[in-house]
């Protein structure tokens, strides 16, 4: 393997152009600002102090910069995998307390540990079992989730953040009695300053922008002792290197939250860096190496006090706007959250909790997919129903059982649909030599005496059984059916299951004067049936090179003979 494969920063680096530098330092600086309020925002989420937001946005892009093979990716806290970290970490610990921190951290170190073992492994292709309509269905589950599980915040309550968003609920507005009035408007001017700020222009950080306009009104108007919950002292300085407090017992307990966070993570940063490579073309995404990539970039920054980290939407989207190039932004990115740490921290102490809650808020709203979800009603309603199954099993059973769930169902389409692949019976289309599925083609003549069939799919055991009740339910239906002519241009393997079947289909029909012929069989498949003696049983003027000519033969139409079997291996 090339050092450009294992450190991809080698194969940007060292021809560097200059031209790229201000778009990276562009990009690099707007990805900072959005990261420091956001960070805040996403340790939320997580349970943990707002400090340990921007500590996840330090060493943990460094690292990416030099493992990533994506040059736009902007690596960091996200709203969907801090919400796994309190939800997988609340089992064992108090939110908030010194134990759940240290859990939150280890977690992202095992996480680190499941990434680079996939990577070595090739399991890149894990992401597969996480199909479109389970990611949107959980994303949107979530995204409720998040948003009220920040009532309290808006609303200044004491309440404890639940799981069950309906539970949540329930509790917030018992406590009607205790809101924050100020707390909460508040909470929507920022909302409403946030989303205005994002019409008016793109560019402009409107978190931000609502982060500074906030300190300076509590500031100013002396509001933090009127009942407004403020962010208070974050420590400054760099976070310290510490190894996570390994601990085998816990760290068993913690491995399935691990391993979901982990497919969740890889599933974001693999899609997010596709789709912005699509727009490039000038560097390639490995996934493998995304699997190692994010994987370190969560071990080193266990060690450096962070929480799970991986790829986000909306700050990739801008990263890529803003003109990024090369991993150098996110070097930038970090290296300006380090400046925060070092010196600006006491800025942040009248940052109220509610303004943090509306960031949120505005930021997971855009991850519900309304228009994906019409999509699917109008065009694959099993994909629709899988959506919504998805959706309200993490809104009713949790973060952590609804993506199982969302995985079981998708596993459970893919097994019903190569159980029951497309099969058509066929006819001629008068006046042609054309062949086609009489269920789509009114204008397709089937004859008394001939039964076509397509089977469009490999045959093999989870799926011969249709194949031959089908063949024999059509067969039913034609009191003089003498031939059965199977078109297998569309079969490409076969295994020993459905040869065992064939033999005995080809026997039934034989037993009953019926005669079973092929058309179009392609060479492995050959293979296939002289070596399960298919051939043998048939006969070699049994094979035909098409549909039509096996047709025009068989009706005595002045065809072509039947084609002789050849068994070379590597005939296609």
């Amino acid at each position: 393997m090339s050092q450009k494969r294992v450190f991809p920063i080698l194969s940007w680096l060292p021809g560097y152009k200059r031209e790229w530098l201000s778009g990276d330092i562009s990009a690099g600086l707007t990805v900072g600002v959005m990261l420091i309020p956001q960070g805040m925002a996403y340790a939320m989420i997580a349970g943990v102090p707002p400090i340990y937001g921007l500590y996840a946005s330090t060493f943990p892009l460094i690292i990416y910069a030099l493992f990533g093979t994506s040059r736009q990716l902007a690596v960091g806290p996200v709203a969907i995998d801090s919400l796994l970290v309190l939800a997988g970490v609340s089992a064992f610990a108090e939110v908030g307390s010194e134990y759940f921190v240290e859990l939150a951290i280890l977690l992202a170190f095992i996480e680190g540990l499941i990434l680079i073992l996939f990577g070595f492994l090739r399991l890149g292709f894990l992401v597969n079992f996480l199909s479109k309509p389970v990611i949107g269905g959980f994303t949107a589950a979530a995204a409720i989730i998040i948003g009220v599980s920040q009532l309290r915040h808006l609303l200044g309550i004491q309440v404890q953040s639940s799981g069950n968003v309906f539970e949540t609920l329930f509790l917030s507005f018992s406590e009607f009695s205790n809101w924050s009035v100020l707390s909460l408007v508040i909470g929507l001017l920022g909302i409403a300053l946030i989303l205005s700020v994002k019409r008016i222009n793109r560019k402009i950080p409107g978190a931000l922008t609502a982060v500074v306009v906030s300190i300076l009104a509590v500031y100013f108007l002396n509001l933090s002792s009127e009942s407004i919950r403020i962010v208070g002292d974050i420590p400054a300085g760099l976070p310290a290197f510490r190894l996570p407090n390994f601990n085998l017992e816990i760290m068993k307990k913690l491995l399935p939250a691990a391993f979901t966070i982990g497919l969740i993570a890889f599933t974001e940063a693999i899609s997010i860096s596709k789709a912005i490579q699509a727009k490039h073309r000038d560097y390639e995404i490995f996934p493998n190496q995304e699997l190692f990539a994010i994987g370190i970039a969560n071990i080193v920054g266990s060690m450096f006090q962070s929480f799970s980290v991986t790829g986000g939407l909306g700050r990739t989207a801008v990263n890529d706007q803003a003109g990024a190039k090369t991993g150098l932004a996110s070097l930038i990115s970090a290296a300006l959250v380090m400046l925060t740490l070092l010196f600006l921290t006491p800025l942040f102490y009248y940052l109220p909790q509610a303004i943090l809650a509306s960031i949120i808020m505005v930021a997971v709203s855009g991850l519900i997919d309304i228009k994906y979800g019409k999509h699917l009603w109008n065009t694959d309603r099993r994909e629709f129903i899988m959506l919504i199954s998805t959706f309200l099993a993490t809104l009713v059973f949790g973060i952590v059982n609804g993506i199982l769930i969302g995985v079981l169902l998708s596993i459970g389409l893919v097994i019903f649909r190569v159980s029951k692949p497309h099969f058509a019976k066929l006819g001629r289309i008068k006046g042609t030599n054309y062949y086609r599925n009489v269920l789509r083609f009114n204008e397709a003549e089937e004859f008394e005496e001939l039964l076509i069939v397509r089977f469009d799919a490999q045959l093999f055991f989870a799926n011969c059984e249709f194949f031959k009740d089908s063949v024999l339910d059509w067969a039913e239906k034609k009191p003089k059916l003498k031939t059965v002519l199977i078109d297998a241009q569309p079969l490409n393997q076969i295994d020993s299951t459905a040869s065992y079947m064939l033999l005995d289909l080809i026997k039934h029909f034989n037993d009953n004067g019926v005669e079973v012929i092929f058309a179009g069989v392609k060479g492995p498949v050959r293979d296939k049936f002289r070596k399960a003696k298919i051939a043998t049983a048939l006969g070699s003027n049994h094979f035909y090179m098409n549909v039509h000519e096996a047709v025009s033969h068989h009706l005595k139409e002045g065809g072509l003979p039947p084609e002789k079997l050849v068994t070379q291996s590597n005939e296609q």
